[in-house]
């Protein structure tokens, strides 16, 4: 999978888990269903513009699921699917991973610096 293709489907599944929203926004989806608004006050400084175009890839990657209630005013929610939750435990331990190291990468670009 990773050679078989020059890794372009890996490279493509990764650069939509690892922008700069989708983690933040199924961390996010992990405390439950959520309507749009409300996904944009617990998301600080994501854009409308950024929370839509990311929820429609997450939606069209099967990570999360968008319900349209036939309401006037209409209510749409969002909640993570299966595979959307199976993205929790290795993103927190990368996270932990990343709080880890923090200060020997800290260390490491301060001497990069002084070079």
């Amino acid at each position: 999978m990773i050679r078989g293709d020059g890794g372009r489907t890996i490279r493509a599944i990764l650069d939509r888990i690892c922008n700069k929203w989708t983690l933040l926004i199924v961390a996010t989806l992990d405390g439950g269903t959520l309507r749009f608004t409300e996904l944009q006050q617990q998301i600080p400084g994501i854009s409308q513009r950024m929370l839509t175009l990311t929820l429609r890839n997450l939606e069209r990657d099967g990570l999360v699921s968008r319900t349209v209630f036939a309401e006037v005013p209409p209510r749409v929610e969002y909640a993570l699917t299966p595979t959307g939750r199976s993205l929790i435990p290795p993103a927190l331990t990368l996270a932990n991973w990343a709080i880890t190291n923090v200060p020997a990468i800290e260390a490491s670009r301060a001497a990069y610096e002084q070079r």
